[in-house]
């Protein structure tokens, strides 16, 4: 086990006793911004964030959640497609696509910010990602199948792309005004 995945694991961790960050809804601007690059002097802070985030992420419960989505305008992201049982957390600071394959995969996608709402996406079957650790370590990892989409669809999060934006325009906006009647509903 490498350090960088203990010190994820332990963070993840301590998510039990942290309370939930609330996670924003679309269409909230937030969710449409870029975020910025990671500096050091923003690490304290986000190692004080990481546990609501993780909490927020598990009780939605979600396999992935990024900065924006709990307000934040950096550049990282969580990603955990373990078990409740058998935690694999991963924490993405600045993370970058490297490469991808031509090959194609299509998966339903959902998304903690358009909750309730699913569509069959089209991503690259295989990508090679790139992010530093919150010790600061760089990894490099090749991912596919559900991780490479889920990876994809995080670091799409911090440049302010959701999921639908991979859809026609009938179909995002089909699930968009179904998104805003089950908002305006549970008020």
């Amino acid at each position: 086990m490498t350090h960088a995945l203990q010190t994820d694991i332990a963070i993840a961790a301590t998510a039990a006793d942290a309370t939930p960050m609330p996670i924003l809804i679309a269409p909230h601007a937030v969710l449409r911004r870029k975020t910025r690059e990671v500096r050091p002097e923003d690490m304290a802070d986000i190692r004080r964030l990481l546990p609501g985030m993780f909490s927020a992420m598990y009780k939605a419960p979600g396999i992935g959640l990024a900065a924006p989505q709990v307000g934040l305008d950096l550049r990282f992201a969580l990603v955990d497609l373990g078990e409740p049982e058998a935690r694999e957390p991963i924490i993405m600071i600045n993370p970058e696509i490297l490469s991808e394959t031509e090959t194609m995969a299509v998966r339903e996608e959902g998304c903690l910010s358009l909750p309730d709402q699913y569509a069959e996406v089209v991503r690259p079957e295989k990508v090679r990602v790139r992010w530093r650790s919150v010790d600061g370590d760089t990894i490099e990892r090749e991912v596919d199948d559900l991780m490479a989409t889920c990876m994809q669809h995080e670091i799409d999060h911090l440049e302010g792309i959701l999921f639908v934006d991979h859809l026609s325009a009938l179909r995002k906006n089909m699930i968009m005004r179904r998104l805003a009647k089950q908002q305006k509903a549970k008020r």
